[in-house]
Parts: C-alpha cells; sequence; structure tokens
C-alpha cells in the first residue's frame, strides 16, 4: 500500500498539469482577437502596401478583361467582312463598279487594301502618265502601308496583356512578401505563435498572389490567342494583296 502511495501522487500531479495546460491553452485562444478571412475582410485587414497591390492587380484584371471583349469582338468582325469582301471581289463584279462602292468608305482591311491600290491606278491612268514603268511598284507599296496599318490596328493594346501576364504574377509576390514580412513582425511584437494569430496575415499575403495570377492567366493566355490571329489575318492579306497586284500588272502589261 505504501508503495502505490507515491505513484498514485504522482499521477496526481500530472493530472493537474495537464488540466492547467489545458486551461491555458483554452485562454490563450479566447485571448486571440477573431479575424475575418473572408475576401473583403483579408482586403480590409491587410497593409497599405498590400492593399496597393491589390487595387492595382484589380484594376489591371478589368483592362485585361475589357481589351479581351474588345479584341473578341474585334477580329470575329474582320474575320467576317473579309469573307464578304472575297466573295463579292471574285463573284465576277468589275473592279470599276467595286471601286466606286468602296471608294467613299473602305470600312474594313481588304476593302481598304483593294481602295488604296485602285486609286493609285486610276491616279496614273487620269493624270495622263506617259510611262507605267513604275506604276506595279508604287501598286505594291500602297498595298504594303495600308496592311501594315490594319495589323497595327489589330495588333494594338496586345502589349498590355503581355505586360499584364508576365508582371502580374511578381506584383502579387511583392504584396505576399510585404504581407508576410508585416505577419512576422506582429508575431514578433506580440510574442505568440498560436496558429489563430499567424493564419490572418499569411491568408492576406497569399491573397496577393492569388490576385497576381488571376490577373496574369487570361492576359497570357489571350494574348497568345490573338497574336495568332493576328498573323493569320495578316497572312490572308498579304495573299489578297499578291493576288490583286498580280491581276494589275497582268492588266498592266496589257495596256502598256
Amino acid at each position: 500500500m505504501k508503495k502505490l502511495m507515491p505513484t498514485l501522487a504522482t499521477l496526481l500531479v500530472l493530472a493537474a498539469t495537464t488540466a492547467f495546460a489545458q486551461s491555458e491553452v483554452g485562454s490563450s485562444a479566447l485571448a486571440a482577437p477573431s479575424a475575418n478571412i473572408s475576401l473583403i475582410g483579408l482586403f480590409l485587414q491587410a497593409h497599405f502596401v498590400v492593399k496597393l497591390v491589390m487595387i492595382g492587380l484589380v484594376v489591371s484584371s478589368i483592362w485585361v478583361w475589357a481589351i479581351i471583349v474588345d479584341k473578341t469582338i474585334l477580329f470575329g468582325r474582320t474575320r467576317k467582312e473579309m469573307d464578304r469582301f472575297e466573295q463579292v471581289f471574285w463573284s465576277g463584279q468589275s473592279l470599276e463598279e467595286l471601286y466606286r462602292s468602296l471608294a467613299g468608305r473602305p470600312n474594313q482591311a481588304m476593302a481598304a487594301i483593294f481602295v488604296a491600290a485602285m486609286r493609285e491606278w486610276k491616279r496614273t491612268y487620269e493624270g495622263g502618265a506617259k510611262s507605267l514603268t513604275g506604276l506595279n511598284h508604287r501598286i505594291e507599296k500602297v498595298m504594303d502601308v495600308t496592311i501594315a496599318r490594319e495589323v497595327e490596328r489589330l495588333e494594338s493594346r496586345l502589349l498590355v496583356l503581355a505586360t499584364v501576364g508576365s508582371a502580374g504574377p511578381f506584383v502579387g509576390l511583392f504584396g505576399t512578401v510585404w504581407g508576410i514580412m508585416t505577419s512576422f513582425q506582429a508575431i514578433a511584437a506580440s510574442k505568440n505563435t498560436n496558429l489563430a494569430v499567424v493564419a490572418p496575415g499569411i491568408a492576406e499575403a497569399l491573397f496577393a498572389t492569388a490576385m497576381g495570377l488571376i490577373a496574369a492567366i487570361p492576359a497570357t493566355i489571350f494574348y497568345n490567342k490573338f497574336v495568332s490571329q493576328a498573323s493569320r489575318q495578316a497572312q490572308r492579306l498579304e495573299g489578297f494583296a499578291d493576288e490583286f497586284s498580280a491581276i494589275l500588272s497582268r492588266q498592266i502589261d496589257e495596256r502598256g
């Protein structure tokens, strides 16, 4: 019986120590302030620098999607206009009639190339030029300039998508690093490593990275898509310019 007394006393001490430790942990958890971990709450609780990063990424994302919608409509409309013009051009209608119908409003890429070439053609003949030497070269030049202008219109503001796609993740990472530094400073000041204290700051920091990816991923995807579409439409314009140049060159040879 005497041998059991020390053992029983030891168990009682251990039980009391465990109960005290659990009560301390519970009181520490209760003392930790409750944090709002919703998206709006993470933004409102973030550091001023991290808020600026988040606002910049939100504005960039809105700008990216505005460009995406605008370019999607532009490329779709340009493709349909090219289809309609080629159908009319190869339908057998005379070049003079087609030029008269389009001269006042060459409102699409392929029609602009046609009008520019026909205008140079008519300027030479109606001006009473004594020699046709260099006419074909001038026609090719005006068509090349028109193609370059149309391609520039198709590719305008794509640099914004490229910039956001490449820089967005790094901007978000900057906000994350700043947020984590702020969280560690708060931990050091409070001398409390409880997860309830650490988690909100880490969540705010990672939220900045997520916003950077949300802005960068669609920008990168659609930049590659639009560059490919612009290249295909430029090749289509150049193909039409070569065919039309051959037609005019043949007529120049017949009249010369």
